[in-house]
């Protein structure tokens, strides 16, 4: 898997993204404080608010920020954004107002949302051999694992030398860091052939993507991801802090199980897909973590569950959710052309960003009001549905095209 890291304009991209990422680890800890600090106990409420405007942002902007992208050179575009993202976390330590909180997280994740769809876009470009781009997105999907078990423990001890509003210097550094890598190697930017309106650039992607039934299949298995990531975010301290009766430190724990899981799908994936098509690993993947999050529900509803089968029902979810969505971008890479794909990652960044943004406050609403066992059982039903339903519209027939043989094709 690290052969691809010989390629050093994707070691210089890597690094732009673990550095980014980051930084984006130590801001989520600092926000939490600095939420608590401004709200007191209605922190989990201001919270909720900004993960709310974070998903829209994603929704609503990747297809305006696509549209425009096609024009630009796209590493300068990068660059410019992660400026954007580094500026907006200065300010965040002179925050005195919650409103302020909610504006400057629309900017953040506003920049975001151009930002990483013509990221995503631009590594296919400079793999273009398929195994070394398969290679290339597990790396991606083991940097987001790590950063998300690493980050906590780094902020936990800079918070010992530091105060926690700090910390945002520290995600302003990584943006920048994450800039300079990215200026320091030439990108390729494809620019599309026929000059097409605003309307037409920013709505093309997600046309596309809607007229290609292997995406449509890959949005229905992203809606089970999302069933089970939600559940998985959203409710582990609960189930672990209320229903079991544990210690903050379990918590982690608990979490920790469903990233080891999520990181043993990224190292195994590169081996599975040279052996699988990629729609067997992604259904595979998809009923395994569905099912783990079965047996929680019964394990619950007869009260045996401990803390550990609980890390290891959510290794089995993070292993699910991994072998589900890692693969999709090399869909993605073969339903476009080169100068369409930032279009279709974006579709992609939107769709599944509206999965989440409908599946988290389901997850929280379930858990509230009818309890663990009930939240487990109907996050389950909802990640049925999509694993019912991604056969039906992406059928094992379904044969290879050519990149750009995309609408109402495979």
């Amino acid at each position: 898997m690290l052969s691809v890291l010989k390629n050093r304009v994707y070691r210089h991209l890597l690094a732009a993204q673990v550095v980014a990422l980051v930084g984006t680890g130590l801001a989520t800890v600092a926000l939490g404080l600095l939420a608590f600090d401004l709200a007191g106990d209605a922190a989990g409420m201001v919270l909720g608010t900004a993960l709310t405007i974070k998903m829209v942002a994603y929704v609503v902007i990747a297809p305006l920020a696509a549209a425009i992208a096609e024009r630009l050179d796209r590493r300068k575009m990068l660059v410019t954004l992660d400026l954007v993202r580094a500026a907006v976390a200065v300010c965040l330590p002179f925050v005195t107002e919650i409103w302020q909180i909610y504006v400057l997280i629309f900017l953040l994740q506003s920049a975001s949302a151009g930002f990483t769809p013509a990221f995503q876009a631009t590594i296919p470009d400079v793999l273009t051999d398929e195994q070394d781009y398969t290679k290339a997105l597990s790396l991606s999907r083991l940097a987001y694992d790590l950063e998300s078990l690493l980050s906590p423990v780094l902020a936990a001890a800079l918070l010992l030398l530091i105060s926690f509003d700090n910390l945002f210097w520290g995600t302003s550094l990584g943006f920048v860091a994450s800039a300079i890598l990215v200026v320091s190697v030439a990108l390729p930017s494809p620019k599309p052939t026929i000059r097409s309106g605003i309307y037409d650039r920013t709505t093309r992607g997600i046309r596309i993507y809607l007229g290609t039934r292997r995406l449509r299949g890959l949005l229905a298995l992203t809606w089970t991801a999302a069933s089970i990531s939600a559940m998985v975010i959203v409710n582990t301290v609960v189930v672990v802090r209320a229903e079991l009766g544990l210690s903050e430190s379990a918590v982690a724990v608990a979490l920790a199980g469903y990233g080891g899981g999520s990181m043993l799908a990224a190292f195994a994936l590169p081996s599975l897909l040279n052996r699988f098509k990629d729609r067997s690993v992604m259904l595979v993947g998809a009923s395994f973590g569905t099912f783990s999050m079965a047996v929680a529900a019964g394990l619950f509803a007869s009260t045996q569950m401990t803390l550990w089968g609980l890390v290891a029902l959510w290794a089995g979810a993070g292993f699910g959710y991994s072998a589900t969505l890692t693969p999709s971008g090399r869909l993605l890479t073969r339903t476009a052309r080169p100068e369409d794909r930032p279009a279709i990652f974006a579709a992609q960044f939107t769709l599944s960003h509206a999965c989440w943004l409908m599946l988290y406050p389901l997850a929280g609403w379930l858990m509230t009001s009818k309890g663990t066992e009930q939240a487990l059982i109907w996050m389950t039903v909802a990640a049925l549905m999509g694993i019912i339903v991604a056969p039906l519209i992406w059928p094992r027939s379904t044969q290879k095209t050519a990149p750009g043989e995309h609408a109402n094709k495979p």
